[in-house]
C-alpha cells in the first residue's frame, strides 16, 4: 500500500475523490487503482476495457483516470472528458501522437515507469518533459551496462536490477532510452530501436512497426524494420533518408501480414 499511497498524495485523491479504471483488474495497473481506492477511502469507477473509455456520464469530477495508449484518443473524444483532471498513462510508450493529444487536450497527464516486479509505477513523468521523477520512497543509480536500478527501502524487493537503460540525470530522475535486450551493435556504434522508432513514428501512416536487428558479417548486426501489413508505405526510402542518421536507417525492410503479439497486446520484436 506504500505505493497506493504516496500516489494518493501525489493527486490529492481523499474521501472526496473519485477514480476511473477502463483497465482490467486481473493485470497490476487494475489492481493498484483499486489499491488507490481503498487507500483513499473513494469512490472508483469500474468500465469494461474498451479502446473507447468513459462511455457514461461519469456524474461527478474523476481526480485521477489510468489509461493504456491505446485509449487515449478515445478517451479524448469522449464527450465526458472535461470531469477528468489527471490522467496516468502505462503498458507501453506513447507515440508522439498520442503524447501531443493529451498535452494539446490541457489535462495534466504523466507517463508511468514501473514493472511486475515493483508492483506499481515508481517514477512519473509529466508530458512534454523527458525526465522521469522517482516517488519520494525510491531512488536510482546504474549498473555497468547504463541499465537502472531501482533502490527502496520500504518495499519489498528493496533493491532491483533492470534492463532499461537510462540517462540518470540524479539519484531521482533519469531519461528512458531503451531495453538492453533491443539494443543494436552495429559496426561498433549502439543503436537503441525504440529511439528510431520515435523518429519515424509521425511518418509511419500509422503503420506497426518495430526496429530490430539481425546478424550481418560486414556490420556484425544490421538494422532491419519490420512493418505489420503487405502493403508497401509510400516513399519509405524518402522518410528513412530524412528521420534517420545513416547509422540507423535500415538495411532491411521487411513486411509481415500480421505482428505476433502477447496477451496483453504488446508486439513481439521477432521476424
Amino acid at each position: 500500500m506504500i505505493s497506493a499511497g504516496e500516489t494518493c498524495r501525489l493527486f490529492g485523491i481523499d474521501s472526496d475523490s473519485t477514480l476511473f479504471l477502463p483497465l482490467s483488474i486481473d493485470y497490476i495497473a487494475g489492481k493498484m487503482m483499486l489499491a488507490r481506492a481503498e487507500t483513499g477511502n473513494c469512490r472508483i469507477i469500474i468500465e469494461k476495457p474498451s479502446n473507447t473509455p468513459l462511455s457514461k456520464d461519469p456524474g461527478r469530477e474523476i481526480t485521477l483516470a489510468a489509461i493504456v495508449p491505446s485509449q487515449i484518443f478515445g478517451l479524448l473524444d469522449s464527450r465526458w472528458v472535461r470531469y477528468v483532471r489527471n490522467i496516468i498513462v502505462g503498458g507501453a510508450p506513447m507515440s508522439d501522437e498520442q503524447e501531443k493529444a493529451l498535452i494539446e487536450s490541457g489535462i495534466p497527464s504523466y507517463a508511468t515507469y514501473g514493472m511486475t516486479e515493483t508492483c506499481s509505477h515508481v517514477a512519473l513523468r509529466p508530458l512534454g518533459t523527458r525526465q522521469f521523477r522517482a516517488l519520494s520512497h525510491v531512488s536510482f543509480s546504474q549498473d555497468n551496462r547504463d541499465c537502472i536500478v531501482i533502490h527502496s527501502d520500504k518495499m519489498s524487493f528493496g533493491k532491483l536490477v533492470t534492463n532499461d537503460i537510462v540517462t540518470l540525470v540524479s539519484d531521482k530522475e533519469f531519461i528512458w532510452r531503451g531495453r538492453y535486450d533491443n539494443v543494436i551493435n552495429s559496426g561498433g556504434i549502439k543503436l537503441f530501436p525504440e529511439e528510431i522508432e520515435k523518429k519515424l513514428s509521425p511518418s509511419m501512416e500509422n503503420r506497426n512497426f518495430f526496429i530490430t536487428g539481425r546478424p550481418n558479417p560486414k556490420w556484425g548486426t544490421e538494422v532491419v524494420i519490420a512493418i505489420e501489413g503487405e502493403n508497401p508505405v509510400d516513399n519509405l526510402s524518402v522518410i528513412l533518408e530524412t528521420c534517420l542518421s545513416k547509422f540507423e536507417r535500415p538495411k532491411t525492410i521487411i513486411y509481415m501480414k500480421e505482428f505476433r503479439r502477447t496477451s496483453s497486446g504488446k508486439i513481439i520484436r521477432s521476424i
